[in-house]
């Protein structure tokens, strides 16, 4: 398999990763295009790169970050509200608790490849990874709708929400009952799935929700490389099925924490 072959692979989910830690779709893959620049001028990391897979590509892109991250948003001008709100907060936060978080739970790295992504000890991530919860944990609380058709994932989706002190407003196995839902009352965040019970559509039924008010989204489904092709604007939060608690855990904090309402420009 070819370098480029490699790299395209794993494009996807660096994206997914970038845009959760940033919150922004446009810098998200500004910080991706730049490191697929430093790759191609380093012939040592493309070196790395054939030998190493994912775990190389990601230390070159938290590198790039870390050195470059508070440089780069003080320079962006016209963002949305939402996302510069987002880039005021990361500006006064260190993000390296979030990125231990991301990286064990949405990208799925053991705590041995997060510290060598990191250029950490094994102990620093773990304790990283603990910060990030007790974070979360301190998340003001807020009403959530779930829209899921799996009766046993809705369930499970419930347990969740309400284990880390939010309410449940509603669940939702179509985008009719999604509907019936907000017309009762409006939710502060949304786990919602892509396929639903009658054919159809949870990006439907956000967009009918995101047309009365601005409410930070989380998409979860089986087919995560369905919407992250870069054809069109692409959901911030995007949770794969089956997914791990720790992994919806650290979604609904980042969304939480950037208020972001919709897939990002």
């Amino acid at each position: 398999m070819s370098l480029g072959t490699k790299v395209a692979a794993n494009l996807p989910y660096l994206r997914r990763y970038a845009r959760a830690l940033s919150g922004s779709q446009s810098t998200g893959d500004a910080f991706v295009r730049a490191t697929l620049e430093a790759v191609l001028a380093d012939d040592d990391l493309k070196q790395d790169l054939e030998d190493g897979g994912r775990v190389p590509l990601y230390r070159a892109f938290n590198k790039l970050w870390s050195s470059a991250f508070l440089q780069v948003a003080d320079g962006d001008t016209g963002l949305a509200s939402h996302e510069a709100a987002a880039q005021e907060r990361l500006a006064t936060i260190t993000p390296m608790n979030r990125q231990a978080l991301l990286l064990t739970t949405l990208e799925d790295f053991s705590i041995a490849q997060t510290a060598k992504i990191m250029d950490l000890s094994e102990d620093e991530v773990e304790t990283l990874v603990q910060e990030a919860v007790e974070e979360i944990d301190r998340e003001s609380s807020t009403n959530v709708l779930i829209i899921e058709d799996e009766p046993l994932i809705s369930m499970q989706l419930e347990d969740l929400v309400r284990s880390l002190g939010h309410e449940i407003c509603g669940t939702a196995a179509t985008r009719t009952q999604a509907r019936e839902v907000i017309e009762q009352e409006m939710p502060g965040l949304v786990l919602a799935d892509i396929q639903l019970a009658d054919g159809s559509s949870g990006l439907d039924a956000v967009d009918d929700i995101l047309a009365i008010g601005s409410v930070p989204v989380i998409f979860i489904t089986a087919y995560p490389e369905r919407l992250l092709t870069g054809s069109r604007p692409e959901p911030t939060y995007l949770v794969t099925k089956p997914f791990q608690e720790t992994t919806v855990r650290a979604a609904i904090s980042q969304a939480l924490f950037f208020g972001s309402s919709r897939p990002l420009p």
